[in-house]
């Protein structure tokens, strides 16, 4: 065969002869029609941390100390993010900035302020962190049921340090969750960026062993976070019913909200999960299960995230 297009080589109009563009139907027989092989968690809002409790008081008292209230929505606003790049997009909400403006003598903030308060905000955080790492009601069942019925391999990415991600791994053995990969945001080039970009789950990937991206499953609590999994090429699930989209002070706070509060609530953040391109939303983790399973029927057909 020559190399150029003939007629029994269609070439697509405007293309050099010598080029040949291979239509879908002809790569029909080397497409990936396996199962999901591997399933990447977040932490906090999926895992662990029902409703995102424990950064946000500390995120409240790191501003208040130099002199700026920020407000818990506020606060929840860039969830996901790595922290440094939290706390910076806080700063940029325009009603920060000018409280910030006005405490600090009409001074802008800066990237040294940006580092200050992330500076402060971790070891606060890690004192906090303990009273919140109890696995959200499922995880550890759906975790199984991955393993055991779909022999799905298991990671995890966190926006928190590996400090941090250390006190989840260590609670998290504890009540029978261990993951077969861990990359938290500190661990990837900060040239390469955090969420939204993929880094973290490729990562995983590698040291998982796992290929194709199209055999891989990304679940988190935050758009930002189901965007990572969409810019990886893999499928994304959003979960609702436990995130920071809640938007709850307290555990027991959700508990007493009634009916229509609740899904009100919930509405919202299926909302901003499918904003961020999630191929499936879910209220809670227990229904991952359900999601691979027609996944896998979807692969099997020849379908792709």
């Amino acid at each position: 065969m020559s190399g150029v297009a003939t007629a029994e080589m269609p070439r697509a109009a405007n293309l050099p002869t010598g080029l040949r563009r291979v239509g879908a139907d002809e790569r029909a027989g080397a497409l990936y029609r396996g199962p999901v092989k591997a399933v990447i968690l977040d932490w906090s809002g999926t895992l662990a941390d029902e409703h995102v409790i424990a950064p946000i008081d500390v995120l409240l008292d790191v501003f208040k100390r130099h002199g700026v209230e920020i407000t818990m929505e506020e606060a929840r606003l860039p969830l996901g993010l790595r922290k440094d790049e939290h706390i910076a997009k806080i700063l940029a909400i325009p009603d920060v900035q000018r409280r910030w403006k006005e405490a600090h003598d009409g001074a802008a903030s800066m990237a040294c302020d940006v580092q200050t308060l992330y500076n402060e905000f971790i070891p606060k955080q890690l004192e906090v962190m303990r009273k919140h790492t109890s696995l959200i009601p499922g995880a550890v069942d759906a975790v199984d049921e991955l393993r055991d019925q779909f022999k799905c391999k298991i990671g995890v990415t966190t926006g928190l340090p590996q400090a941090l991600a250390e006190v989840m791994l260590h609670d998290g053995s504890g009540q029978g969750f261990v993951p077969d990969s861990n990359v938290s945001a500190d661990t990837i080039p900060k040239g390469l960026g955090c969420r939204p970009a993929p880094f973290m789950v490729y990562e995983n990937l590698a040291q998982l062993g796992v290929y194709p991206i199209h055999s891989v499953v990304k679940v988190d609590d935050t758009a930002v976070g189901v965007a990572e999994g969409v810019n990886a090429g893999c499928w994304s699930v959003g979960i609702a019913g436990a995130g920071s989209y809640t938007n709850v002070k307290t555990r027991q706070h959700w508990a007493v909200l009634d009916r229509n509060d609740k899904e009100a609530r919930l509405e919202h953040a299926r909302s901003e999960l499918v904003k961020g391109g999630a191929h499936y939303v879910i209220d809670s983790i227990s229904l991952l299960p359900v999601v691979v399973r027609d996944i896998n029927s979807r692969l099997a057909e020849g379908d792709r995230p």
